[in-house]
């Protein structure tokens, strides 16, 4: 069966992450050594849910970012098309 696929985006204008900070962001309980972020309370298992989430469906989680001027976290799932009678 041929699949479409869905792509949703989120942008943001916050502090951005480094390269080092991306690499791990994916790890659970992860936070970056910000003020902003270390004065939040939470448990920092969003990013690492989602992405599970979204590859247990087949799709891709990816996630663009830079200090001092925000970040992007996307996601791309297949979808299945209906086939026509």
């Amino acid at each position: 069966m041929p699949f479409d696929h869905l792509r949703v985006s989120v942008s943001d204008t916050s502090i951005g992450l480094s390269p080092q900070e991306l690499v791990k962001l994916g790890e659970k309980f992860f936070r970056a050594k910000h003020d902003l972020v270390q004065q939040q309370p939470g448990t920092d298992l969003d990013v690492s849910i989602t992405r599970n989430l979204v590859e247990l469906h087949g799709g891709l989680f990816l996630i663009e970012s830079e200090p001092g001027r925000g970040s992007t976290f996307s996601f791309t799932i297949p979808l299945a098309r209906k086939e026509a009678s």
